[in-house]
């Protein structure tokens, strides 16, 4: 049997990899601060005999948490409205964090995964990126806490890799959607949902031209354990993502679309440094261990408005099949 340590692992990506390693017989460990997670994910998987709940933080040491073989670093505010709150928390989550989780991983000799981020480009001045981008991040914005903190991340997790031999994997995340995101963390996707269903004015920071692209979070789960199965990896980072671009304003018109609300859009300022064009090669992921996305937009937006009108007791009715 597996053992494996999830950090972060009562958070939106997190719950879906719990589910997903404790169907495959995984015993599973969590530790999570609750810092931005709902403190209601955990509880589906509190009976269950394989799995293992911890109240941490990865800022403090964790190497008294046991022996495992796989360890997940999912720990860190990932939505700008969470991680600018306590800027000075952020950088040490993702630094101090990074080192605590592989000095664990060094002293049990487990493989580990390192979540890291498509914004570690930045505003990208290379459409759309590949791993080889370094990126073009404004180091003094407001965003910076969480980009260059990720950055330094993955610097980390190659001195680790090089130095000591640790067995590191390392994903670039792009934007990700699906059932069990926060629904007040300030991303795209649930925001236009939640106001959809509300019968609510659709908020479109700056024009809407700017371009994401989405992929479904079973997808990503997916991807992540095919990048810890693949013996071939290394320290060098993998993007995850959904190489399908879509602009802002599509976005809202298909949620309007499926939810059938009828509602006015406000355009507001763009936040400084929001990239306006953010869509990910994932040759490398493909060729090396031969995954792509499959879940297409229309489908995932569909469940994830499911998800929300269930939580907030709307009635799906509304809902175009």
């Amino acid at each position: 049997m597996k053992r494996v340590l999830i950090a972060g692992g009562a958070g939106f990506i997190g719950t879906h990899l719990v589910r997903t390693l404790l169907m495959e017989g995984a015993r599973v460990t969590v530790v999570d601060n609750h810092y931005t997670s709902d403190p209601r994910n955990v509880l589906p998987f509190m009976a269950h005999e394989n799995y293992e709940f911890h109240q941490r933080d990865v800022r403090y040491p964790l190497l008294d948490l046991g022996t495992f073989d796989w360890i997940f670093n999912l720990a860190c505010p990932a939505s700008p409205v969470h991680y600018q709150r306590d800027p000075v928390m952020t950088i040490n989550t993702n630094v101090l964090g990074a080192i605590n989780i592989l000095e664990l991983s060094r002293q049990c000799g487990a493989r580990v995964f390192q979540a890291s981020t498509s914004e570690v480009y930045g505003d990208p001045l290379v459409h759309p990126q590949p791993e080889s981008y370094f990126g073009n991040v404004n180091t003094l914005g407001p965003r910076a806490c969480y980009d260059e903190g990720k950055r330094c991340a993955e610097t980390i997790f190659r001195e680790y890799s090089m130095q000591y031999g640790v067995d590191v994997r390392v994903a670039r995340i792009f934007n990700t959607y699906g059932p069990i995101m926060h629904p007040n963390d300030g991303r795209v996707v649930s925001n236009f949902v939640i106001q959809a269903l509300a019968g609510e004015t659709i908020t479109i920071h700056g024009s809407g031209h700017q371009t994401r692209s989405f992929c479904y979070v079973t997808d990503l789960v997916a991807a992540i354990l095919m990048l810890m199965n693949y013996s071939g990896a290394s320290f060098e980072p993998y993007n995850l993502g959904n190489p399908n671009e879509i602009s802002i304003n599509e976005l809202a018109n298909q949620i309007c679309d499926l939810t059938g609300a009828k509602v006015m859009r406000l355009h507001s300022e763009k936040p400084q440094d929001d990239p306006m064009r953010r869509m990910p090669v994932i040759d490398k992921a493909e060729r090396d261990f031969g995954w792509r996305p499959s879940t297409p937009l229309v489908k995932g937006l569909t469940e994830t408005i499911r998800y929300f009108a269930k939580l907030n007791d709307i009635s799906l009715a509304r809902l175009v099949a």
